[in-house]
């Protein structure tokens, strides 16, 4: 066998054991030992003392948290057994019908008031191919108004399953990388990256929505972590391509923008202007919206071809349309695709439904429901201007850090506090929607020191608080007992409160919290506790019926509100901005300031 040639070096193998500071041991005084920090830790012990191949871990990971995602979707889902709208469910299967059935067309116009397509392209065409896959199953799952409101328990099995499959298709593996790229940039080998992925992925807000509620966010998601993962491995090109497919496969996306747009700026300006870099994403990302657009363009250029008329009780020009200085005459030769564009348009960005719906524990909500301050008599434009104004007001910071100093290890800071000042401030937010926030924050726990008490007790304050907060939604779905065990089990392997403390009682050599943390953290658990307690054996009042969502809002945005707080003063201490401006006396203790 002749020898390898110079030019080629082979690939190092990463150690699994090697020595890091992610924080997942302490060490024994007394016996001189390691021992794990908390019982996540514990489960992959032998794996450590074996030094286990990842041909090995990673299988094992998957499969675990394969079982708990299909344990969950056995319970009940969104509107089960509700008609007459039902629920995300019906929304769901009822996109696929429409799609497989109907010409491209009709998909943004077809019967609105049962619920009309409001997602962008890209959720279009993913409910089409899987409306084509569960045609060939069954076609009664998905017959055009036959099918509305079906609760046959097969459908139920296969929509399911398509949750399954496009989580472990897109989410998992990008998850895999994202997890990857961070510990190698922060020197963390396999074994404690393997506890961090493991971590994230069993992350139980996001597990009860996608897989007890009923959604699809996990593809969104999945996207983001790529778009994270090309970030940090400098291809700036890839990032623009999976983050316009993350805006195309859900408008709350935008969550993120401002923070990406700032970075990819930033990048382009610091440290010298790349004229090139800015011109290459510039059209990337055209192009990019482009290919999103063009199934919709070209079935929209075949019904033309075709002249299938739109549904007869569509408005035409719609209104977005009808807003343009301009006057467009039908015979032009743009026009029905000019019509397709403004109305996915209009129906992607829903003004009209209000400032916010149900009860979601941010700002406006917290302040009308309370009683501080009715909302309700305002005219809608007044608050839409108002929650625009206040949420660039939020985003401001994070996204003017991250743009003069655009560093990958402020990254995941930048997409929390961005995301935490949309979910808080912006317009038209759900309680669903704070997994956004959850999932760049949860990303911390795979950075130099993100197992360690100070930050691994921040990233779970936020993730059992955004469970809590979904718990009345969680309730009508009849899915109480999932958030109790998977809350609780989360907590368990994080050691985390109520099941551990822990993480609160380390010392600051230890890396652990400061007084004041430690106050927040446990006070709001025992405000959550209380809650528990008060709404399953105290009555709400007859004058006052929604008492204890109203209290969970409150709390729910007040510990948000600290999140954000949090993630913006570490991005801020984390960029050495307080040295620049010789605020902070030399470098700072970190563990000082936890």
């Amino acid at each position: 066998m002749s020898p390898p040639s110079a030019s080629h070096r082979p690939r190092k193998k990463q150690k699994t054991n090697a020595p890091t500071s992610n924080g997942t041991t302490t060490l024994d005084h007394l016996e001189k030992q390691e021992r794990p920090a908390f019982p996540l830790v514990a489960f992959f012990w032998p794996a450590k003392a074996a030094n286990v191949s990842q041909w090995i871990l990673l299988p094992s990971i998957l499969m675990t948290v394969f079982l708990f995602r299909w344990c969950t979707s056995i319970w009940p889902y969104s509107g089960f057994q509700k008609p007459p709208m039902h629920g995300d469910f019906e929304a769901q299967r009822h996109w696929m019908e429409l799609t497989t059935h109907l010409p491209v067309t009709h998909w943004y116009f077809h019967n609105l008031e049962w619920w009309g397509l409001d997602y962008p392209p890209l959720t279009a065409y993913h409910s089409w191919a899987l409306g084509r896959i569960g045609n060939l199953i069954n076609p009664d799952w998905f017959a055009l108004y036959l099918s509305r409101g079906l609760e046959d328990m097969d459908l139920k099995v296969f929509m399911r399953a398509t949750v399954i499959a496009s989580e472990f298709l897109v989410y998992i593996p990008a998850a895999v990388i994202c997890v990857r790229k961070l510990a190698k940039m922060h020197n963390i080998n396999a074994w404690e990256s393997s506890i961090a992925l493991t971590a994230i992925l069993m992350q139980p807000a996001t597990i009860l929505i996608d897989h007890g509620h009923f959604q699809y966010n996990t593809v969104m998601l999945g996207f983001m972590l790529a778009t994270t993962a090309c970030m940090l491995a400098s291809r700036p090109f890839w990032s623009c391509v999976f983050f316009v497919a993350t805006l195309g496969f859900k408008q709350m996306a935008l969550f993120y923008a401002p923070a990406v747009a700032a970075y990819l700026a930033g990048i382009c300006i610091l440290p010298r202007l790349d004229i090139p870099r800015l011109l290459g994403i510039t059209i990337i990302t055209l192009a990019s919206f482009a290919a999103l657009f063009l199934p919709l363009m070209l079935g929209t250029l075949f019904d033309t071809y075709r002249n299938v008329p739109l549904p007869t009780d569509v408005v035409i020009p719609p209104p977005l349309m009808s807003a343009l200085p301009w006057s467009i005459s039908e015979k032009a030769w743009y026009y029905p695709y000019l019509v397709q564009l403004t109305q996915s348009v209009h129906r992607i960005f829903p003004f009209a439904r209000g400032l916010f719906e149900d009860k979601v524990a941010n700002i406006w909500c917290a302040v009308h429901s309370s009683g501080i301050h009715k909302l309700n008599g305002y005219d809608s434009s007044l608050l839409s201007r108002a929650a625009l104004a206040l949420t660039l007001a939020s985003i401001t910071p994070p996204c003017a850090l991250i743009l003069f100093k655009p560093r990958k290890e402020l990254l995941p800071y930048a997409l929390a506090s961005t995301a935490w000042g949309f979910f808080l401030c912006s317009y038209q937010v759900h309680e669903k929607n704070v997994i956004l926030p959850l999932l760049p924050m949860t990303l911390l726990l795979a950075t130099e020191g993100g197992m360690k008490p100070s930050i691994r007790a921040w990233v779970g304050y936020a993730n059992i608080l955004a469970c809590w907060t979904m718990f009345p939604l969680l309730v009508r779905d009849e899915l109480r007992i999932p958030y109790f065990v998977l809350t609780g089990l989360w907590a368990y392997l994080m050691g985390l409160p109520p099941c551990s403390f822990n993480a609160y009682t380390a010392s600051k050599e230890d890396g652990g919290l400061n007084v004041a943390s430690k106050l927040i953290h446990l006070s709001t658990y025992a405000g959550v506790v209380a809650w528990h307690v008060a709404e399953a054996f105290v009555a709400a009042p007859a004058d006052k019926p929604d008492l204890w969502v109203v209290a969970n809002v409150c709390l729910g945005a007040a510990g948000f509100g600290i999140c954000y707080l949090w993630c913006l003063w570490r991005m801020v201490e984390k960029s050495g901005l307080l040295n620049d401006l010789d605020l902070g006396g030399g470098r700072m203790d970190e563990k000082k300031t936890q």
